[in-house]
């Protein structure tokens, strides 16, 4: 089922979605609440916002892989396969007809963004209020392409947002911008379905789709563009609020510190958005993220790693499963496989550790090893790996920037693990006859209602 826009998911969750009716206020009382749930709590809706009548604030939506998989339409088992499969079937989005939600109300020129959107506070030691789920859409002035992706953005007083621009393409569009001397004008996107969201982070080169075109086949029809009122961008017409604005060329300002995803504040000089307009639905629904929660590990699990998986399955034989580990911000991963003979598996660990640079830490288990269960993995490193025989070490390799260990310097390294089993009986793992471990499972499953 495609869902057109983030309401209809919410709608269809039923008794996965909390509405909170306790009043509930944006600095700091919300991230403290959405940091506090486990993954397979519920999703949670905060209806009592201080300062911020009738505007809502939604949390916890991406935490774990049962919603990931309703936003899908699939099952959480097909999750990986669903991406691989649906991403390649690209759907270029299409113009709306008529009116578009997300401008039903109009604020041209604000004068204070915080006097209008419930923008988050998260942490003790952040700088301000920042954007976290801001999906920021642009066109770049030297092809034409069309550009999307999420990045943090700093409240910095008025109308101006200082905006971490680390990654590209974004990153070489306001480059190309500021060689021709003019600013790069974007829109912000907040409050968008989980798939269109997912689409954004999607690493897809200058040849590759276009990352509408790819949120088009996740979802399963094509996402409706309006064009922006002060900006020349498109955006979804069916968000819950857009941000039009200009990256002023030239310009350069400290932005943090924020609480990073990686656990860690993290400050840095970043360029500046000047805001234009803000539009939005009528009783706005601002979609809240934590960093450093579960939310972004799905988010990343799912999105970086699922691509990872598609990449490694295409060079290596025998690569059954892949998941990037919760908490390390996408710097570290498991990999099951099946029938790889160790040289193959330090094989592997290489092409991983190079194809995405965030990557600093691989391990690779049997297809025996539950790789969402960081027990099996304890295990297996315990009882199958041999550190002289079977560590993976690549020195000199490329620092991330938000990665504290490398701060300062732009080297870092990389390490793998070999955890797969030898060949004799003594590597068996021990298991249960299938018939009792079923009606075990059924047993506890019911007593946990």
């Amino acid at each position: 089922m495609a869902y057109p826009d983030l309401r209809a998911f919410l709608s269809d969750l039923g008794d996965d979605l909390l509405h909170v009716r306790q009043e509930f206020d944006p600095k700091f009382e919300i991230a403290a609440v959405l940091r506090s749930l486990p993954a397979d709590a519920p999703a949670v809706l905060f209806e009592n916002l201080a300062g911020y009548p009738g505007a809502r604030v939604a949390g916890n939506l991406i935490a774990n892989r049962r919603r990931m998989a309703l936003a899908l339409g699939t099952t959480e088992e097909r999750l990986a396969q669903t991406w691989l499969e649906n991403k390649g079937r690209a759907l270029a989005p299409v113009i709306a007809k008529g009116s578009a939600p997300v401008q039903e109300v109009v604020h041209r020129s604000p004068d204070a963004l915080l006097s209008l959107l419930p923008i988050l506070t998260h942490h003790e030691k952040d700088a301000g209020p920042f954007i976290t789920t801001g999906v920021v859409l642009c066109t770049d002035p030297a092809t034409g392409r069309r550009g999307m992706g999420i990045h943090r953005m700093m409240v910095k007083g008025g109308k101006r947002l200082g905006i971490l621009l680390a990654n590209p393409p974004l990153s070489q569009f306001h480059a190309n911008a500021e060689a021709a001397g003019r600013p790069l004008e974007v829109a912000i996107a907040l409050g968008l379905e989980p798939a269109t969201l997912l689409a954004s982070v999607v690493r897809s080169g200058p040849l590759g789709p276009d990352k509408m075109a790819i949120a088009g086949a996740l979802r399963g029809e094509p996402v409706e563009l309006v064009r922006a009122l002060t900006v020349d961008v498109e955006v979804p017409a069916r968000a819950e609020i857009i941000i039009e604005g200009r990256v002023l060329p030239g310009v350069r300002e400290t932005e943090g510190p924020f609480g990073e995803n990686t656990g860690y504040y993290f400050s840095n000089v970043s360029p500046v958005i000047e805001v234009t307009a803000v539009t939005h639905r009528d009783n706005f629904i601002y979609p809240g993220l934590c960093p450093w929660s579960a939310d972004v590990d799905t988010l990343l699990s799912l999105a970086a790693g699922t691509e990872l998986l598609g990449q490694l399955q295409a060079l290596v034989a025998g690569v059954v499963d892949l998941e990037l580990t919760g908490g390390t911000a996408g710097f570290s991963a498991t990999v099951a496989v099946k029938g790889c003979a160790r040289h193959e598996v330090r094989r592997l660990i290489m092409l991983a550790l190079n194809l995405d640079r965030r990557l600093k830490t691989v391990t690779v288990v049997d297809d025996d090893v539950n790789i969402r269960d960081p027990r099996e993995i304890a295990w297996a490193m315990a009882t199958r790996y041999l550190p002289e025989r079977d560590t993976v070490i690549i020195s000199g390799a490329e620092g991330y920037v938000i990665d504290p260990s490398s701060a300062g310097s732009s080297a870092g390294s990389k390490a793998g693990f070999v955890a797969t089993r030898g060949s004799g009986p003594e590597f068996d793992k021990v298991t249960l006859p299938a018939a009792a471990a079923a009606k075990a499972q059924e047993f506890v499953a019911t007593m946990l209602r």
